[in-house]
C-alpha cells in the first residue's frame, strides 16, 4: 500500500478486517507500507500491521512477492503509479478521483484495458449496504422512469477561515477542491444507481477563504494551524454547484462543499421516479427512506427501513439485525469485493472506465464554471 494518512488507515483496517468477518476466495497479507519518509512509515507500519515499510514505490512494485498495489496517495501520482503497477501485472486498487486531469484518468483507463489483471477505483460508498439496496430496488423497477436526482454532499471543516492549510487545497495535488474531493462521490453515486451516465451540465465554482495559515499538526482533515503564520493560497474551489442532464432524460441538481457549517458528513441523494422514490443521507447510514406510488394514497408516504437485516446487501456478514454498521464498514466491503474480483468470483466495479466517466463529468463542471456556467456537453456523451 503506498499512503500512510487518512485513507491509509482506513485501507489498512479494511484488509485486516475482511478475512475475519468474510469467506474469501484468497488469504490477504500486508507485506509493505510505502510512505514519503522512513521514521513516520516505519511508525506507521508498525501501528497498522505491515510487516515492511519503504519509501520506493517503484522498488515495491517490482517484487515478485507482491501482487496488489493499492494507492492511497494525492491525486498528482495516482497516474504514474497505476500505469507502472498495472505494467508489472499487478493488481491496483486506487482511490478517488482516479487523476487530477481527464488527460491522466483516460491513461490510466488505457493501461487497465490493456491489463489482465484488476483495477478498480475506491468508490466506497457504493458499499453502504443502504445505498446498494436502493440500487436493488431501482434495478427491480420499483421507482420506474427516474425524473429527478438530487445530490449533495455538504462537509464543514473548512468552515472557519483560519483552518489550515492542506495539500487538498493545492490545486497541483489534489487537482480540484470539494468538486473532486466529495463531488466525485456524489456523481458516481447518482451514475451507479440510475445505471446513466450525465450528458451535460451547467456548473459554478466558489472559493470562500483565498489563503490559509500554514498547519503545525494534523487533526482528521484539518489541523491546528501555526499561530501568526504565514498563509498558503487556496487554488481549489470550496465548493461547487452544478444542474445536470443525464442521457435518458433525468434532471439532476448537485452541491459539493467543505464549507457547509454544522454538515459534519451529510452526504445525502434523493431519486424520484414515476414509480416510487428512495432519499438517503449518510449521517443516518443504516436507514434509507423508500416510497412507494404504487400504493393506494391513503397507504402512501416515505417509510423508513433500517437496512441491517441479514437479507441487506453485505449486512449479514456483520452483527445482528438493528445493530447498525460504520464508516469503517464500506472499506472493508471494498476489500471484499477487490479480493473476489481478482479471484474470478465477482465483477469489478467501479472499474478504471467507470472512474474515467466521473472524471468526463468533473472536466465538463470546470469546464462550465469557466465559461459563465454555460451548458456543456460531457466528453464522450451523445446527448
Amino acid at each position: 500500500m503506498i499512503g500512510t494518512g487518512f485513507m491509509g488507515r482506513m485501507h489498512s483496517h479494511a484488509w485486516r478486517t475482511a478475512p475475519r468477518f468474510f469467506d474469501l476466495p484468497r488469504d490477504i497479507e500486508l507485506v509493505t507500507l510505502v510512505g514519503r519518509t522512513a521514521a513516520a512509515t516505519a511508525r506507521a507500519a508498525t501501528e497498522l500491521g505491515w510487516q515492511e515499510h519503504s519509501t520506493n514505490w517503484r522498488d515495491v512494485i517490482a517484487r515478485d512477492d507482491i501482487d496488489v498495489i493499492d494507492i492511497c496517495t494525492p491525486g498528482d501520482t495516482h497516474a504514474d503509479i497505476a500505469i507502472a503497477a498495472l505494467a508489472a501485472g499487478k493488481h491496483v486498487l486506487c482511490e478517488k478521483p482516479l487523476a487530477n486531469s481527464l488527460a491522466e484518468a483516460e491513461a490510466m483507463a488505457a493501461a487497465a484495458t490493456d491489463s489482465d489483471a484488476v483495477a478498480m477505483c475506491g468508490f466506497s460508498y457504493r458499499r453502504t449496504p443502504a445505498l446498494a439496496f436502493a440500487r436493488e430496488l431501482i434495478r427491480e423497477g420499483r421507482l420506474g422512469r427516474i425524473r429527478h436526482v438530487r445530490a449533495q454532499y455538504l462537509q464543514d471543516w473548512l468552515s472557519d477561515p483560519a483552518a489550515p492549510y492542506t495539500w487538498r487545497l493545492d490545486r497541483d495535488r489534489a487537482g480540484s477542491g470539494a468538486l473532486g474531493d466529495i463531488g466525485a462521490h456524489s456523481i458516481d453515486t447518482a451514475q451507479w444507481l440510475v445505471g446513466d451516465e450525465i450528458a451535460g451540465v451547467s456548473a459554478t465554482l466558489q472559493t470562500f477563504v483565498a489563503s490559509r495559515p500554514v498547519m503545525e499538526s494534523q487533526q482528521g482533515l484539518g489541523g491546528i494551524a501555526v499561530a501568526d503564520a504565514e498563509r498558503m493560497p487556496v487554488t481549489v474551489d470550496d465548493a461547487a454547484a452544478f444542474t445536470a442532464r443525464f442521457r435518458a432524460g433525468a434532471l439532476g441538481v448537485f452541491e459539493a462543499t467543505r464549507m457547509a457549517t454544522g454538515r459534519r458528513n451529510a452526504n445525502r441523494i434523493e431519486i424520484n421516479g414515476e414509480r416510487g422514490a428512495i432519499a438517503f443521507d449518510f449521517e443516518r447510514m443504516n436507514e434509507l427512506e423508500f416510497f412507494d406510488a404504487t400504493l393506494p394514497n391513503s397507504e402512501q408516504g416515505f417509510r423508513r427501513i433500517q437496512v441491517t437485516d441479514s437479507d441487506h446487501p453485505y449486512a449479514g456478514a456483520w452483527w445482528p439485525v438493528g445493530h447498525g454498521l460504520g464508516y469503517e464498514h464500506l472499506f472493508t466491503h471494498q476489500a471484499v469485493d477487490f479480493v473476489r474480483a481478482v479471484a474470478g468470483e465477482a465483477e469489478t466495479e467501479p472499474t478504471f472506465d467507470d472512474a474515467l466517466a466521473v472524471q468526463r463529468v468533473l472536466a465538463a463542471v470546470e469546464k462550465s464554471a469557466a465559461d459563465d456556467s454555460r451548458f456543456t456537453l460531457v466528453e464522450g456523451s451523445n446527448s
